[in-house]
């Protein structure tokens, strides 16, 4: 697709991750697939250079990571820090959920999914026009009327 976005390298590792989900993130897809939640769009397993988000709806920039225990060693709280700065730098915010959150309470987390999706859709709007992604713009002629491309 382009330089950062989905690049054909990581295709094996992302089909690798689609194909072996955990119990926690079949759950969660369950709900966000198909526009399932609030009409948004997902994708899974979506790849920013060399990072691999578990879902992510681009409308918003919105990434989400399901953690497991492997997630709560300092090292690696510090590396996945360094991983949603890094995609910051994307404009894309990342939300995480413990696996037990999902399995256990998984209205909280539709619900604070839901209210992230509301926060970054009003940030979008807000946003100045040439800072939008894929803002249709109008092309206007000499009378200052034109059709929208």
């Amino acid at each position: 697709m382009t330089l950062h976005y989905n690049r054909s390298k990581e295709k094996w590792r992302r089909k690798e991750l689609r194909n072996n989900m955990t119990k926690a993130e079949k759950i969660l897809w369950d709900h966000l697939k198909n526009k399932k939640l609030d009409g948004y769009k997902f994708r899974r397993q979506y790849s920013v250079d060399s990072f691999i988000i578990d879902f992510y709806c681009p409308k918003v920039k919105l990434g989400i990571e399901v953690d497991g225990k492997v997630h709560f060693t300092y090292e690696a709280k510090e590396y996945d820090e360094n991983r949603s700065g890094f995609l910051a730098d994307f404009g894309i915010e990342i939300i995480r959920f413990k696996n037990d959150e999902i399995h256990y309470n998984i209205e909280m987390v539709l619900n604070k999914i839901k209210q992230k999706l509301k926060e970054r859709e009003i940030k979008f709007l807000k946003a100045p026009l040439y800072r939008r992604d894929k803002i249709k713009k109008p092309l206007l002629n000499k009378e200052g009327f034109g059709e929208v491309r």
